[in-house]
């Protein structure tokens, strides 16, 4: 009998036969699970990429990122109406052609881009665009015209210094597993001072400790590769060049807490990379390396499955994306417990992200001592960048902690830098030279429009360099636009070029910080930084997003 958490499967299939979601399909799935029709349509409705009306044999999806508009999106725009005689967010009269907008899918540094029945199409131009439509009206296969992706890695440091873009040989990790205990493991991520590099800055072999804790029934380890923040794409990178580096790592903790499935979610936007990643995993199975006994080690069975997501940015949060695994709308759970105790069908869980489960392999192949020496004091190790924008080089860099940001804004090139957003729609926007203070006005304007519901790449949409100066580095943290409170921001104590030549660290959260200023608290039951004499916006944890996905934008001065 088909399982409730296997419903977001079986929705792909439905509509991967059909092209979209039909009603005859939708009530024998219905009964198939025993669950109403208005909860199924409840599921349904959530995912951006389910459609239950026919969306053209060739469904568009353009991003609508200002990425992508920087880059001429509105022309791509233009002409893919003019090439396929359609109107944006219609099907056209032969049903043929769909054209929608979606948001980031995780080529920033390839804009404008599109998904055609979710194969990829990179840097777009209108005459890309009319050879596309006429070579898809003549019957060219799709997947035969859409463009090979991946990105440039434009800066990486010295080998003895790198940590993740080096040679990889695959089973090396799986090998080291053999000759350990699982005490052993926790001790050289520990050693490490490894923390989860999704933005919450826990520390990895904590939380596998704490898993491996509890005795109950089955454990799992969820590879969270939602990489939906606008702007990022350093997952797909690791995912595409590096995969068998991430499911190693997955394979280590499971090692470690004795799960015997692990999960791998995958974003709805990067579907053409699945058969791909399912092919790793066959020569993973191949070589022993996955499966019963796993590299010969005895009671330890282990396997990895792909969990393919629909579209929904707050899957990206571990709680949202573990209710969209058991087959529900993604929504985040209110946390009265964390998912090491009660995650994935309420048992032991393990949820990192694709950069943390690559780095733990890495620390387990170089050591812990190789790791430590790089980074500073508070912050060790390297991280990967995903920039784009007005610069001359968009790409991955690895870079170590301590870096500064004008160092990083002259590795790629970006020249007369008006301003640079980091880390998230709500993360840092900074300006080399102005004060944070004399901006007070426009910032409370952009504020307001943010808190007063605008979708959550608000302040990219204010891209236009009179607006979008600069803000505050520690006000927006915590802020979700479903919070309509009065915010009163005020006037900061320091230019922004003082911050722009600190060597930056990991602040936690999502969020970049500097070694000169200290974390801040935050108030009990909420996700919000609090500093003595300033009043910020109180969000509820469980509604807070998840601002993780580590990359840089520039923005140009007009």
């Amino acid at each position: 009998m088909m399982q409730r958490w296997q419903l977001l499967d079986e929705l792909w299939r439905i509509q991967d036969a059909h092209g979209f979601l039909p009603d005859g399909e939708i009530n024998a799935l219905s009964n198939k699970l025993g669950i109403s029709m208005v909860e199924l349509e409840g599921v349904i409705s959530f995912y951006h990429f389910f459609q239950r009306k026919p969306s053209g044999k060739f469904t568009i999806y353009l991003n609508n990122s200002i990425i992508a508009d920087m880059n001429g999106r509105q022309a791509v725009k233009e002409a893919f109406e003019q090439a396929t005689n359609c109107k944006w967010g219609c099907v056209d009269d032969t049903c043929t052609f769909g054209l929608f907008d979606t948001s980031c899918i995780g080529m920033s540094d390839q804009e404008p881009a599109a998904l055609i029945n979710f194969h990829p199409f990179t840097n777009l131009t209108p005459e890309k665009v009319n050879r596309i439509v006429k070579q898809l009206r003549w019957g060219a296969p799709v997947e035969e015209l859409a463009d090979q992706v991946n990105s440039e890695v434009r800066f990486k440091p010295d080998h003895e210094r790198t940590v993740l873009l080096r040679d990889f040989e695959p089973g090396s990790i799986v090998k080291r597993l053999a000759e350990m205990t699982s005490d052993q493991v926790l001790e050289v991520l520990g050693e490490s001072k490894l923390s989860g590099r999704g933005g919450a800055d826990f520390p990895v072999s904590l939380k596998w400790r704490t898993c491996r804790s509890y005795e109950t029934g089955p454990k799992y380890v969820v590879c969270n590769a939602d990489e939906g923040e606008p702007g990022t794409f350093k997952d797909r990178f690791l995912l595409m060049n590096y995969p068998g580096l991430v499911f190693e790592g997955m394979i280590m903790a499971g090692f470690v807490i004795r799960a015997k499935e692990g999960v791998l979610y995958l974003r709805g936007e990067y579907k053409f990379m699945k058969p791909a990643l399912e092919k790793v995993l066959a020569e993973y199975r191949a070589n022993s390396w996955l499966g019963k006994s796993v590299a010969g080690i005895a009671d330890f069975d282990f396997d990895i499955r792909i969990q393919l997501g629909a579209g929904a940015y707050i899957c990206g949060e571990e709680t949202a994306l573990l209710e969209s695994m058991e087959g529900k709308r993604g929504e985040s759970r209110v946390k009265i417990f964390f998912p090491a105790e009660k995650g994935f069908l309420g048992k032991p869980t393990i949820i990192n992200n694709v950069e943390t489960f690559a780095t733990a392999a890495r620390i387990l192949e170089l050591g812990a001592p190789y790791f430590n020496r790089l980074g500073t004091a508070k912050s060790k190790g390297t991280r990967l960048l995903s920039i784009s924008g007005d610069c001359e080089k968009p790409g991955i860099y690895e870079v170590e902690w301590g870096i500064t940001i004008g160092q990083i804004l002259g590795l790629c090139g970006a020249k007369d830098t008006f301003f640079m957003q980091a880390s998230g729609p709500v993360g840092h926007a900074a300006q080399p030279h102005d004060s944070m203070g004399a901006q007070a006005q426009l910032r409370r304007c952009a504020l307001q429009r943010l808190i007063h519901g605008v979708r959550q790449d608000a302040l990219h949409a204010l891209y236009p360099a009179q607006l979008l100066r600069v803000f505050q580095t520690r006000v927006l943290r915590g802020l979700h636009p479903l919070s309509r409170r009065q915010f009163h921001p005020q006037p900061e104590d320091r230019e922004v070029s003082e911050w722009f030549g600190h060597p930056i660290r990991y602040g936690g959260h999502g969020q970049l910080g500097s070694d000169h200023e200290d974390d801040l608290p935050l108030r009990p039951g909420t996700h919000c930084a609090q500093r003595p004499g300033r009043r910020h916006a109180a969000v509820p944890a469980r509604v807070r997003p998840t601002y993780g996905k580590r990359y840089f934008s520039i923005g140009k001065r007009l």
